[in-house]
Formats: structure tokens, C-alpha cells, sequence
């Protein structure tokens, strides 16, 4: 078994909203099919991702963890598409602070490309 983009997605959207009704509600599945979907991954890394309580759902510390390298890969997905069956403009650039981008390289980069107007910056606040 692997994880799908679509549980990454499920993933995310729990985290943000901390619960998985509400999350099932704006994904427009039931909350079973939603469940079992984090179940799935949590069994599928063998690590408890969330912490579930009567107030609702919170991240642990390696769900913390996992939730940045979910949204990277999910954003990948996006610039991808958009790259390539979209046929956009390529002129983006992703900085995660997990991954400690030089900042020199990445004011340098702002500086170069600041007048084209394919240039854009996504933050992404955990």
C-alpha cells in the first residue's frame, strides 16, 4: 500500500480545519471515508499523526513534521500540472522554511525576476 495525493490532500485539510467533520463536510465526503483515509496513513508510517480528543483533532510533533512534507509534495503536484498539461509559464519558485533556502539565493532570484510578471511567491503559514 502507498499514500495517494488525494489522502495527502484529506491530510492537509484536516490538519487546517482540526477537525474531521468539518474537514469531511468542505471535502465532500463522509466522515468515515475520511477517517479511514488518516487512518490509512497513520498506519501506513506507523505513527500516530494526530492527536484526538472530545474538542477535536491536533497535529503531534511527527504529524507536524508530516504535514510540511505533505504540502510540498502536494504543491509540487500543482506546479507540475500547471507546468507541464497547463502549459503555464515555469518561472515559479517554492521555499518551504523546512527546507533553509539560502536567503541570499532567494532575495537574488527576487532581484533578477522581480519585473517578470510570471515571477510569484506562495507562503504557506503552519
Amino acid at each position: 500500500m502507498s499514500i495517494s495525493l488525494q489522502q495527502l490532500k484529506y491530510f492537509i485539510e484536516v490538519a487546517k480545519v482540526g477537525s474531521i467533520n468539518q474537514a469531511a463536510e468542505q471535502l465532500y465526503i463522509t466522515q468515515p471515508s475520511l477517517s479511514k483515509a488518516i487512518k490509512d496513513i497513520e498506519t501506513e508510517v506507523g505513527l500516530s499523526l494526530f492527536r484526538r480528543s472530545s474538542r477535536g483533532i491536533s497535529l503531534t510533533a511527527d504529524g507536524t513534521e508530516f504535514l510540511g512534507y505533505a504540502r510540498q509534495v502536494v504543491e509540487q503536484t500543482d506546479l507540475l500540472e500547471a507546468r507541464w498539461l497547463d502549459k503555464k509559464p515555469s518561472r515559479k519558485l517554492c521555499a518551504d522554511p523546512t527546507l533553509r533556502f539560502c536567503r541570499q539565493c532567494f532575495c537574488q532570484y527576487g532581484q533578477k525576476n522581480r519585473s517578470s510578471r510570471h515571477f510569484r511567491v506562495r507562503i504557506h503559514l503552519a
